[in-house]
């Protein structure tokens, strides 16, 4: 279902393909119109789409379709090979992880993972994991320096499940853990957001040397509609929100709290997940030849370096 400003497009890409159905069964020559038509929509995505807002990015970010961290593993690595279970409670399918190859260098990924329909977001918790997700992803951290190879998270979480039993069984406690051990890590780590990056949920698994973003996801310390919530009691002013929040890729990068934007096809990720995919793929290669030769003490340094640096400002 499109958005409510991609509505326009939708209605003349609609027309065009009317036209172009009619001309082929008629024989009739309507390429004149047509094209005059075309040159109409190019315009007006270009237009709409090379000024997004940031609530408008917050959208495409939660639009179905876009790829997954699942869809990653399948479409930019080789022969992946999940890892279940967290060996103290049990496995959350909201984190999956494992072994994998990335043009034949062998890595460790890890990631949040959202449901392709209602079905499988209920049973992934619609990406919102459990401590025992974050157990699994700490897991698969000590593999990565057991094993000397580089970790790599991909961050597509709404936030960590904030129900009772997540809370019981010491949520924000195993959050700090993973910010932690990540933190630690001895070899190359590099970090992804996909689509949502939403509070400590997407933190947890988000200490990288670098931090990649996908072109229209988000990265905040809250939802729009949280921070909505609470600064004005009005879910409904998250477009507000989001403006103050300064959660789009572009203000990340302006902010140093990402390294690089991964551009996305036009209208967005789900339109043309093969060419994200490509671009994602181009995007880690070139990053893990940044830091293949960075020794363990050198990595642990640089991350400590970058993260002590967010937030500086001189009056």
């Amino acid at each position: 279902m499109p958005l409510e400003f991609e509505k326009p497009i939708l209605e003349l890409e609609t027309r065009i393909a009317e036209l172009e159905k009619y001309a082929q069964e008629s024989g009739v020559g309507l390429e004149g119109e047509l094209s005059v038509l075309r040159e109409r929509l190019k315009k007006l995505q270009d237009d709409t789409y090379g000024n997004l807002t940031r609530w408008q990015r917050v959208q495409l970010a939660r639009t179905p379709g876009r790829p997954t961290t699942l869809d990653v593993l399948g479409g930019v690595f080789q022969d992946f090979f999940e890892l279940c279970g967290d060996r103290t409670f049990s496995d959350d399918p909201a984190i999956v992880g494992g072994l994998a190859y990335l043009e034949g260098t062998p890595v460790v990924v890890c990631g949040q993972q959202k449901g392709r329909d209602t079905k499988e977001n209920i049973q992934r918790n619609f990406g919102m994991p459990h401590p025992e997700g974050y157990r699994k992803a700490m897991r698969l951290m000590d593999l990565a320096d057991r094993f000397r190879q580089p970790f790599i998270a991909f961050i597509d979480t709404p936030g960590a499940y904030p129900g009772i039993s997540a809370e019981e069984r010491g949520q924000a406690w195993v959050i700090a853990q993973s910010i932690q051990r990540m933190a630690r890590l001895r070899v190359p780590a590099i970090a992804v957001i996909l689509g949502e990056g939403g509070s400590g949920g997407a933190l947890a698994i988000g200490v990288g040397n670098r931090v990649l973003i996908l072109e229209n996801a988000w990265y905040s310390v809250i939802s729009p509609e949280s921070c909505a919530a609470i600064l004005w009691r009005d879910a409904k002013e998250a477009a507000k929100a989001a403006e103050a929040l300064k959660l789009s890729a572009p203000d990340l990068l302006q902010l140093g709290i990402v390294d690089r934007v991964i551009p996305e096809p036009g209208g967005g990720a789900h339109r043309d997940p093969a060419t994200t995919l490509a671009n994602l793929k181009t995007a880690l290669l070139e990053t893990l030849a940044e830091l293949k030769d960075l020794g363990p003490e050198e990595l642990f340094e640089d991350r400590y370096r970058r993260f002590r640096g967010l937030g500086v400002y001189a009056e």
